[in-house]
């Protein structure tokens, strides 16, 4: 039996379903905003469309990179040939030609900063042996990432019809690129690099956030005709990170202003709330053949919440479990969650635990643990009736 108090299940649903933070009206066409820390989306608009990503998409190309550096496939200081299809590569490059053994480290600051056609297309061909291999690889990660809405065919992100993905999958990306490899997350925050002299012009860093004084760190823009301008950013204030995709804006100013605003609705509408310290009993619950008949439910970590700033008392929260719990249970084991409702956004779901180990009771404990629990069930039913 599910044990749940203060909310139907009905009403549940109705709150999970809400739509997140409706009181901002953002002008993307589509948009997706996390809150990295305490793991809440706050908007979604459009999330779940496939869509033309244009150079944000190099974000999966730098994943399976950074992937082969983990994994001692390559190095920083490995070098890579340069194909003729990379040098023939339009749009936003580089400058590589076919002399060129550029290595690692400095194809990364190339298709970070100076967003290099040529660069994703000999870190492709130098991974899988050709830009179409390497796509289909991509195609395999990111369904095993769980990029439900992405399929890939190129590692740039140059138009094709075949190539999309939605703004929850670039979130999803972004947000694995900061928490698996800080170690070089860095380099999202350089505001200028120019390969070999030979750029002069291409040697900035597009992402607007970047020295705002806002917290801007990262990700990456993307623009073609038909995608519009947008970007995959991520700021942190105070702790708290934020990782944004907007897409579909009518200029470079207008991107820049529409994720500024992004990211100050995103950190000042938004508070962290206090819930219970590590070992902070919540509830308890009955339990079934064991040589306990009941247990606490602690909370087994120092726990915060995301709420609304105009809103955020925390009220209304239940517990819920299916009980009575049957033994044996470990201590620290999951048996149970914490759920608070939230005004605009999903309900908060916080995981609480045994505080003590319980084993199988034998014949006589377990039939005393049996008529305690029917017992207080009984007392419980008679209470509701009253």
């Amino acid at each position: 039996m599910l044990f749940s108090r203060l909310l139907t299940a009905a009403a549940a649903l109705w709150l999970a379903a809400l739509p997140a933070a409706a009181a901002f009206e953002t002008r993307a066409t589509a948009a997706y905003v996390f809150d990295v820390t305490t793991g809440t989306v706050l908007l979604e608009k459009q999330a779940d469309v496939p869509l033309p990503p244009a150079s944000m998409s190099k974000l999966m190309t730098l994943y399976m990179l950074f992937e082969a550096l983990r994994d001692g496939r390559v190095s920083l200081e490995t070098q890579f040939p340069v194909s003729t299809k990379a040098r023939t590569m339009g749009g936003s490059t580089m400058f590589l030609d076919e002399t060129d053994r550029p290595t690692v480290e400095e194809l990364i600051k190339g298709i970070i900063v100076q967003s290099g056609n040529d660069a994703c297309v000999v870190v492709a061909e130098g991974l899988a042996g050709s830009e179409d291999a390497f796509a289909r690889l991509m195609n395999e990660r990111g369904a095993a990432m769980g990029l439900t809405g992405s399929t890939f065919a190129n590692s740039t992100g140059w138009p094709d019809p075949n190539h999309r993905m939605t703004m929850r999958d670039l979130g999803i990306v972004a947000t694995q690129l900061i928490t698996e490899f800080p170690e070089y997350y860095g380099y999202f925050a350089m505001t200028e690099y120019d390969f070999d002299g030979r750029s002069p012009a291409n040697r900035f860093n597009r992402n607007p956030i970047l020295g705002r004084g806002i917290g801007g760190d990262g990700l990456k823009t993307g623009h073609t005709q038909e995608a519009g301008y947008g970007l995959a950013g991520s700021a942190m204030q105070a702790g708290r990170r934020v990782v944004f995709v907007i897409t579909g804006l009518e200029s470079r100013a207008a991107r820049a202003e529409e994720s500024e605003r992004v990211v100050a609705w995103a950190f000042r509408q938004f508070v962290e709330r206090p819930v219970a310290e590590a070992g902070e009993v919540i509830s308890r619950a009955d339990v079934w053949m064991g040589d306990h008949t009941a247990i606490d439910l602690v909370v087994p970590e120092d726990t915060q919440v995301l709420m609304p700033a105009t809103n955020a008392r925390i009220a209304d929260a239940r517990v819920e479990y299916r009980g009575p719990i049957e033994a044996p249970i470990e201590e620290g084991q999951q048996v149970a969650e914490l759920i608070i409702p939230r005004e605009g956004l999903e309900e908060a779901r916080i995981p609480l635990v045994a505080d003590r180990e319980v084993i199988r009771g034998g014949f006589l404990p377990r039939i005393r643990s049996a008529v305690l629990v029917l017992f207080r069930q009984a007392l419980g039913q008679a209470g509701e009736m009253l």
